[in-house]
Formats: C-alpha cells, sequence, structure tokens
C-alpha cells in the first residue's frame, strides 16, 4: 500500500524559523522556503524584501497524514508565532512576514478556520487573531542559500 503524502504552507515571519520548527516533526517528509501569494512570477528574495511584491515568507511542505495530522500542523503553526500582529514578527516589519494559512483543499480550508476561531475563543491574545487563511496558489522556491538556512549556519560554526 502506497503513502500519499499531503501538502501544507504557512507564513508566519522569517520563513527559516518557521521551517525549522517543522523539519523537527515526526511526519513532516520534506521542508522549502520560499514565496506565495503575490502579484508576479518568479519573485526573488530581493523583490520580496521590498514589501511591494505582495507574496508572504512561507514554509511549503510534504507530511505524512498517517503520522502527522493537519491539526497538530496547525497547532505548532500557531504556538511559533504571534498571530495576533499585523505584517509584523518580532523585528521583522512588512507583509511578506504576515500570519496566513494557505490551504491546499477544501478540508485543510475547514480545519484551519475552525482552529483560528478555536484560537480566538482561546483568549490567549490579548488582540484580534490577523491571520489569513486563502487558497494555496504557485509555490516559488527561494533561492538555495535560504533552505534549510540554520542547519548550513550550524554547521560554519562547527
Amino acid at each position: 500500500m502506497q503513502n500519499t503524502l499531503e501538502k501544507a504552507t504557512f507564513g508566519a515571519g522569517c520563513f527559516w524559523h518557521i521551517e525549522e520548527e517543522f523539519k523537527k516533526l515526526k511526519g513532516v517528509i520534506s521542508t522549502s522556503v520560499g514565496f506565495m501569494g503575490g502579484d508576479f512570477k518568479n519573485p526573488s528574495y530581493k523583490d520580496i524584501c521590498t514589501g511591494t511584491s505582495g507574496h508572504a515568507e512561507v514554509v511549503h511542505l510534504e507530511y505524512d497524514p498517517k503520522v502527522i495530522s493537519y491539526e497538530k500542523l496547525l497547532e505548532v503553526f500557531w504556538n511559533i508565532h504571534d498571530p495576533s500582529t499585523l505584517n509584523r514578527q518580532g523585528p521583522d516589519i512588512g507583509t511578506q512576514y504576515r500570519s496566513v494559512v494557505f490551504f491546499h483543499n477544501e478540508e485543510q480550508e475547514k480545519t484551519a478556520a475552525a482552529s483560528k476561531v478555536e484560537l480566538e475563543k482561546s483568549n490567549e491574545f490579548k488582540n484580534k487573531i490577523v491571520t489569513e487563511i486563502k487558497p494555496a496558489q504557485i509555490f516559488y522556491k527561494a533561492e538555495e542559500y535560504h533552505q534549510k538556512y540554520y542547519e548550513k549556519q550550524k554547521k560554519c560554526i562547527l
């Protein structure tokens, strides 16, 4: 019996950090960082940094739903950033750092929306949750030096 992998895409600030958190999870098969949700094709990191392309920095992953659920991925997503800050995560400011879930199917859309409602009801954040939930668009992979960035930096230090 063949395993069927699913895709998930999240924006939660700088993509280096979110990739690092997701790649630690059992059941996440692969991660890539890049851009989604913008206004033109094949953006570069330089284009994204202007804040005018409309793209968000995202981590795009493939996961095995028999090992890890989409609900668990959402739980990690909500916990690794502040979904109540508009276009900002820590020192990173701009629309490219917005909180966004890009869903790949109707089930993901429903699950993400329900998860967001539950988080809002929890009053964990004093401000309203501003996370967007949008249909996935074309994923543009960032330049190679951005991929698994933290892992590469550890190798440089050792």
